[in-house]
């Protein structure tokens, strides 16, 4: 059972995703929360798998609560779940550690999928998202990429492949099948390479290695 906790000020917003994840088997909804504060007491009450996360909202929005979360509770995957896509937005979030960006406007499979992603290992962006964070990758990578190779020497030939891997937007479980290794080894990878890669969550990770050129 995935548990998760839905972050919105808006009680109809909550309500529909709530519907949404109902027809879920596999998901949970354990707590509600209407701004930034109390999304992260209800997370460490808690403790969801997963948190959705909504950009605007009182006392303290969206953007300042995934930083916060990703210090108290770095286990537990947030996605932000918004109307707005501006490219600053995209771009904060996953900067300050966001797992998924996904649309309201979306198709509620997406947020299923999304959901089901991000719980084991991996990540989530929406189709018009993840273009323009291609787009971006596509546009700097001949700036960025020596300083992305770099820092991928420092990591083993084990630790490489796995961030191929990631890069490739796998889980932990679709990588320990890939490499015929056990899920809990591939997790440790994973800590490692966010490690020496100073690389703040997995999409992150995932950019050095499409600009590493490992994808």
């Amino acid at each position: 059972m995935i548990r998760v906790l839905l972050a919105d000020d808006e009680p109809l917003i909550r309500a529909g995703v709530r519907a949404v994840l109902s027809v879920d088997p596999e998901l949970e909804v354990v707590a509600e929360a209407s701004d930034g504060h109390e999304a992260i007491t209800r997370t460490l009450e808690h403790r969801p798998d997963v948190v959705l996360l909504d950009i605007r909202m009182p006392r303290m929005d969206g953007l300042e609560t995934v930083a916060e979360l990703r210090r108290v509770a770095p286990g537990t995957a947030v996605v932000m779940l918004t109307t707005f896509s501006e490219d600053a937005y995209i771009a904060r979030a996953l900067a300050d550690g966001a797992d998924g960006f996904l649309l309201k406007t979306g198709d509620p499979k997406e947020l299923l999928a999304g959901i089901h992603a991000v719980a084991e290992g991996g990540v989530c962006l929406a189709p018009s998202v993840a273009r323009r964070v291609v787009g971006e990758l596509a546009g700097e990578r001949l700036s960025r990429g020596a300083a992305a190779r770099e820092r991928v020497e420092k990591l083993t030939p084990r630790e490489r492949e796995v961030l191929a891997l990631l890069g490739e937007g796998l889980s932990n479980a679709e990588i320990a099948r890939r490499l015929h290794l056990v899920e809990g080894t591939v997790k440790m990878h994973v800590s490692s390479i966010l490690v020496r890669l100073e690389a703040s969550n997995r999409v992150r990770a995932a950019i050095t290695a499409h600009e590493a050129g490992l994808v």
